[in-house]
């Protein structure tokens, strides 16, 4: 090898050892920030010999990232039911508060019990026209609950269409950038890693799975297979609805004109932030008020009067409870939408509205024809305890209330309060699930592709080492240069 061959290998070494310490130095100094992927200089020995950096590539794992956006979506639908849950829970409260339609129930039959040992008790009769009002209050207040949280679901539906047409534009501007741009000289590895970025953010909003394509464009997918981008942005649209009552069907999300949520969606989404607000919005709240109409129904059915005429000629008619509909008696067994916010304690029986609460246990709430006691005994407990029997009799369900078809009405109202719990917590079982997972497969990511400082300044020592090595050779090439132009003087 020649002195000039050797002079050249050792500054090519020099350059190249230059390079990789300002990669070295890059991944240090941005070790901490999120979504840093680590970069490394690829050598190559040209003709002639010595070393030059042909590539500064980024660090990759497809398998570990498409994993990670999958568990990002589940993570975030599983978080955003929780989230709603939570604040639906507030319709049940302590149950050593006395607030839930459960514990309230209990609380009317035990002022009935105390009426019924002292029928002449005026005092006695209005505490359990009180505790029938505090009764139908939490029923509608409940049923205002559920509906206000209908409400925020559909805004924050309508807020994450907006975060996901926002990151696909911001997509569509990045992904161009990176094709146009794939084969000219230039650094693309910040761009690429702004693009990861933004498809992580997106699999919160939304179940996504990606396509590589040539000239390192990637295309998008919904986990069910319709188009979010392909060379272009796809329009994601949603008509937001500001008010619910029961009843009251909300809107599905339309991918380049697909439904991908609701009943009518041919390729409904499966994950992501969209898909927890849908169940909460269309499922789970629209069961719960379902089990809310059906409380208001036992008990309007439960105090229903009956026509004491002999033989009975009228139908039964509304007693202590009634609604709009009264005193028609709501059909047994068949839910009616709306009724839990529609109940109210019948005016004639409520002093507060100007009734008489004695008419609870003469009865004649609905008129005349519907007096039990028609001595005007104030002795007379037979009605009363009529009324708490009615409470513990086994009456109809509806089944699409998703609880059970048979029971008291005190056991139904219990056995609702146990299907919102086993849904809470195995929703929040199924988070904490889904929220571990994520963060194992963030960690297993980070190793792949993440800076590791130890094993940078392990790789920026042996450079240093290596700048060296190529330092003496230069010198001593010098030296060698000094010796045979003296010996040529």
């Amino acid at each position: 090898m020649t002195l000039t061959a050797g002079l050249s290998i050792a500054k090519s070494a020099l350059a190249a050892f230059s390079t990789e310490t300002a990669v070295v130095s890059r991944n240090l100094a941005s070790a901490g920030d999120e979504g840093y992927v680590r970069r490394g200089a690829n050598i190559t020995t040209p003709p002639g010999g010595g070393v030059r950096v042909v590539s500064v590539t980024r660090s990759t794992d497809k398998l570990l990232f498409d994993r990670l956006l999958n568990v990002s979506s589940n993570a975030a639908g599983e978080q955003a039911i929780l989230d709603a849950l939570s604040q639906l829970e507030r319709t049940i409260g302590d149950p050593e508060l006395g607030q839930s339609p459960t514990a309230l129930i209990g609380e009317l039959e035990n002022a009935l019990q105390l009426y019924s040992d002292a029928p002449n008790d005026l005092i006695r009769a209005q505490a359990a026209i009180v505790r029938a009002n505090e009764l139908t209050s939490a029923l509608n207040n409940a049923s205002t609950t559920v509906q206000q949280i209908r409400a925020q679901a559909d805004s924050d539906m309508a807020a994450s269409v907006d975060n996901i047409n926002s990151l696909l534009a911001q997509f569509e501007e990045v992904n161009t950038t990176i094709v146009k741009s794939q084969h000219l000289d230039g650094d693309l590895n910040d761009q690429l890693d702004i693009r990861d970025g933004i498809l992580r953010q997106l699999s919160e909003e939304i179940g996504i799975r990606t396509v590589p394509r040539t000239d390192n464009d990637i295309a998008i997918f919904t986990d069910s297979g319709v188009t979010l981008f392909e060379k272009t942005a796809r329009p994601v649209t949603y008509q937001s609805t500001d008010i619910y009552v029961a009843g009251l069907t909300g809107n599905a999300v339309y991918v380049d004109g697909v439904p991908v949520t609701g009943d009518t969606a041919v390729m409904p989404i499966r994950s992501g932030r969209l898909v927890g607000l849908s169940a909460i919005r269309d499922t789970h709240t629209v069961t719960y008020q379902t089990q809310l109409d059906e409380i208001a129904r036992g008990l309007i059915e439960t105090f229903a009067e009956q026509d004491q005429s002999v033989p009975p000629s009228l139908p039964d008619a509304t007693g202590l409870f009634t609604y709009p509909g009264g005193p028609a008696v709501p059909p047994t067994g068949i839910v009616s939408t709306g009724l839990a916010s529609q109940i109210t304690v019948n005016a004639s029986v409520d002093p507060a509205q100007g009734g008489n609460a004695v008419l609870l246990r003469d009865g004649g709430i609905a008129g005349a024809a519907y007096a039990y006691n028609v001595t005007g005994a104030v002795g007379f407990p037979d009605r009363l305890q009529e009324l708490l029997g009615n409470l513990s009799d086994t009456r109809s369900f509806d089944p699409a209330a998703g609880t059970t078809a048979a029971a008291s009405i005190s056991g139904y109202a219990s056995s609702s309060v146990s299907w919102f719990e086993n849904l809470r917590q195995t929703t929040e079982s199924e988070s904490s699930y889904q929220n571990a997972i994520h963060e194992r497969a963030t960690q297993a990511l980070s190793q792949a592709t993440g800076v590791n400082v130890d094993e940078e300044m392990t790789i920026l020592l042996e450079l240093e080492r290596s700048y060296e090595a190529s330092a003496r050779l230069m010198s001593a090439i010098d030296s060698m240069y000094a010796a045979l132009l003296q010996a040529a003087g």
